[in-house]
């Protein structure tokens, strides 16, 4: 290790004669994506004999011997903490989190440290992906720091690329459970309408016209009544920033507790005044994705934390 880079010697076999040069390079270090393998190579990280190998198309003979210098990892500027979270499932390549709300997920501003990134560097030990930026290493996704559930997060670069991948093609099966005010006159529905920051308030977000803001598409069905509220399902076809929080309210019915979205009757308030519960209910309840590493069909699912419960429960009809 040298320069702020590590050489990875790449010794070829004769069975990969006539391979793409990337597909070769790949099949050997499996952690780096083909992605990330041509651009280090058109960037003249890859020599054979001492010389540069700028050409990721070029058919291999077999039985040849490159060197790849793969620059170090940026450090993280935030620092290692030992945060206590719930890790729902972990392998080498990436990590489920249940995350609880009051957490934020990645530093910003108002928010340097106590994230969950913070954490997440002490319990990786610095494996975490680079490529979701140096200030959200593994990042793939995150939910807002008042609501709680699960997030996955990437160890390394290829599966960083591969669940983002499944992201923008909208195929990661996200489903939340969500305690709105009044009961829905219909037992499910369908909120197809685009979002972008608001033009009065940045830090909101609001519905737009057509080919102004991005695409955002809410499946939801409602799962019980309550006492002028019901428990909703809500499931994603777009990830977009505060979509259930402003699609659900663009129907009549915002979350109980959403500070930001809601307009809460006075009953509720003076219940979730009484309960201590100060938060939006939502809750990130499934998770469902393909590995991108073992391409195994992973699911997962997270029961609602004690405040919902206790909220669900006191508003019970």
């Amino acid at each position: 290790m040298a320069g702020g880079h590590t050489n990875f010697d790449i010794a070829l076999d004769a069975s990969q004669a006539g391979w793409r040069l990337d597909r070769a390079l790949a099949a050997q270090l499996p952690k780096l994506s083909r992605e990330r393998l041509k651009v280090l190579t058109k960037a003249g990280a890859l020599t054979r004999d001492g010389q540069a190998v700028r050409d990721p198309a070029i058919k291999v003979k077999g039985d040849e011997l490159f060197t790849l210098a793969v620059p170090d990892p940026t450090p993280a500027h935030n620092e290692p903490q030992e945060i206590a979270f719930v890790i729902a499932y972990e392998d080498e390549h990436l990590l489920v989190v249940d995350k609880p709300a009051g957490l934020v997920v990645h530093p910003a501003a108002g928010n340097r440290d106590g994230t969950l990134v913070n954490a997440l560097l002490h319990h990786c030990g610095g494996s975490l992906s680079g490529i979701g930026g140096v200030a959200r290493p593994g990042i793939v996704h995150r939910i807002d720091k008042d609501t709680s559930g699960l997030l996955v997060v990437a160890k390394h670069d290829l599966a960083h690329e591969g669940l983002a991948k499944q992201f923008a093609a909208h195929s990661i099966d996200r489903r939340y459970l969500a305690i709105v005010s009044d009961v829905p006159r219909l037992v499910e529905g369908k909120v197809d309408a685009p979002l972008a920051r608001s033009s009065h308030d940045r830090k909101k977000i609001a519905i737009v016209g057509e080919g102004k803001g991005k695409r955002a598409v809410t499946y939801w069905r409602r799962l019980a009544l309550l006492r002028e509220a019901a428990l909703v399902e809500c499931r994603l076809e777009t990830g977009r920033t505060h979509q259930v929080r402003v699609h659900m309210a663009s129907i009549g019915h915002p979350l109980i507790g959403d500070p930001v979205y809601g307009r809460a009757r006075k009953a509720h308030r003076e219940l979730l005044k009484s309960l201590g519960f100060h938060r939006q209910a939502l809750h990130a309840a499934h998770l469902g994705f393909v590995h991108p590493v073992t391409k195994d069909r992973l699911s997962f699912d997270s029961a609602l934390p004690s405040d919902m419960q206790e909220l669900f429960t006191a508003l019970g009809v």
